[in-house]
This record gives C-alpha cells, structure tokens and sequence, in this order.
C-alpha cells in the first residue's frame, strides 16, 4: 500500500491524475491544501498597467523610474520571478537558442530558489520590453553575452543591483498609488483599493501562474515556467518540448501595455 500511495502521488505530481485516492484510506488526516488566493484578477491588473502607464515622466529621474517600474513589474509578471531573484540575477543571463526550425527564442536563464537553475521564456513583449528600458539607461538594446548589468538598475548612474527590500519598496509603492487612485472614484472601489493595498510582489507571481493557466496553458509548463518542479536529466535533450513551452507562453500569457 505504501508503494502504490507513492506511486499515485508522483501522478498526481506529474499532472497525469488529479487526486490520488489512496489518500482516502490513510490513517492520519491530512489538511486539504489551500488554494492560491494572494493574486489579482485580470480586472485588478488592468488597474495596475493603467496607473504604472499614467507614470509622471516629466523629469529625466521620472522617466527613469517610470521605465525602471514598468521593466520590473514585466519581469515579475512575465517571467514569474520571484523578488530575489531579479536582484540577484544579470541580464547577461539572457541568451538565444534556434528552435527545430531554425527560429532564435529567447530565454532567461534564473538562478533561483536553492540555488536550482531555470529557463524562462522570454517572450517577445518581455525582449521588447527589455530593448527599451536598456535604451532609457544609455545600453545597446540587447544584452550581451556574460554581460554583468543587473536586470534592475538605480535611478541615476550607478549600476550596483537594488536589494530586496528596494525592489519590494517600489512595488509596494505602485500598489499604494493604484489603490489611491481606486478610492478616488468612489466608494464603490474601496473593497478593491484594500485588496491592492495588501499585495506585495510575490502577488505578481501567482497572478502570472493564475493568469497562464486561466488562458489554458499547459500546467507542465506553467510549472516549468516558475520552476516549482525539478527537471530530469533526461529533460535537457527535450528541445522540442522547450519550444512548444516557450511558443505557448508568447502566444497565451501576455502583459499588454
């Protein structure tokens, strides 16, 4: 019995049954896991790109800061990366790779959790996105290889990376703003405001993964994508696979400034 449990948990884990029903016959009663509750609906989001887009950007620090917010809530969006590790990560991490048929895809590799390394695809609105804030900074639009850049810069000249507690003050404080800007079309938002209020940037996170699998992609690849399972060995050589995720991704999962 307890091979079998193991072997109806791994798939489940592998996504191929959606419960086991050994877990019904076990002796010690165990809490149903919670579901995802700390993300924004689509209706929230949109409130968030249409006050991060009404940005002042009068001054050059404005424009800066303007692009600089905009590229990290891609990032964390997109890219579905956790908080640390767009601070400890480089966009010399950025490469390209031709697909079986011959197209280059790009691709984020993330040093993340526990050290574990993972591919993000990076799709052509997170490349596009990436062009012009390097440019807003003075950089050649594409990174080069091994390049040394963190993927978010200060205002001003330095090119040191922003910690944690930086990168999670400025997304806290575009929350604070969106909410602002809720309660002041009425009472009526004020539910919405409070909500916006209490998120923070792992939020953006669960919303990316909400988000893909709302759109229906494949939850192997959403789970790929945020890197909460581990890849096989094997799995290295699955190129074709990549490409169907990276395709997937592009074409379903979109920020939409």
């Amino acid at each position: 019995m307890v091979i079998l449990n193991v072997m109806f948990a791994w798939l489940v884990q592998a996504a191929y049954l959606a419960g086991n029903p050994l877990s019904l016959s076990r002796q010690r009663a165990r809490r149903a896991r919670p579901h995802i509750v700390r993300y924004l609906s689509p209706e929230l989001w949109l409130e968030v790109k249409t006050f991060i887009q009404g940005m002042p950007s009068e001054t050059r620090r404005e424009r800066e800061h303007h692009a600089r917010v905009r590229w990290l809530f891609t990032l964390l969006y997109l890219g579905g990366l956790r908080i640390t590790e767009v601070g400890t990560n480089t966009m010399g991490r950025f490469f390209r790779r031709p697909d079986k048929n011959g197209k280059d895809r790009w691709w984020l590799e993330v040093m993340g959790k526990g050290g574990k390394e993972r591919l993000v695809p990076a799709t052509t609105e997170m490349m596009t996105e990436l062009g012009a804030y390097r440019r807003t900074r003075g950089l050649p639009a594409l990174p080069s290889p091994g390049e040394d850049t963190p993927l978010v810069l200060p205002v001003g000249q330095s090119r040191k990376p922003l910690t944690r507690a930086a990168l999670h003050r400025i997304v806290k404080d575009v929350f604070s703003g969106a909410a602002e800007a809720l309660r002041a079309r009425g009472e009526d938002h004020a539910q919405r405001a409070d909500r916006l209020e209490q998120a923070s940037a792992h939020w953006l996170r669960h919303s990316a993964g909400s988000h893909m699998a709302d759109q229906q992609v494949d939850l192997q690849l959403v789970r790929d994508n945020l890197g909460h399972g581990s890849l096989t060995t094997t799995s290295q050589y699955l190129h074709m696979d990549d490409d169907r995720r990276h395709r997937e991704t592009d074409e379903k999962h979109r920020i939409d400034w």
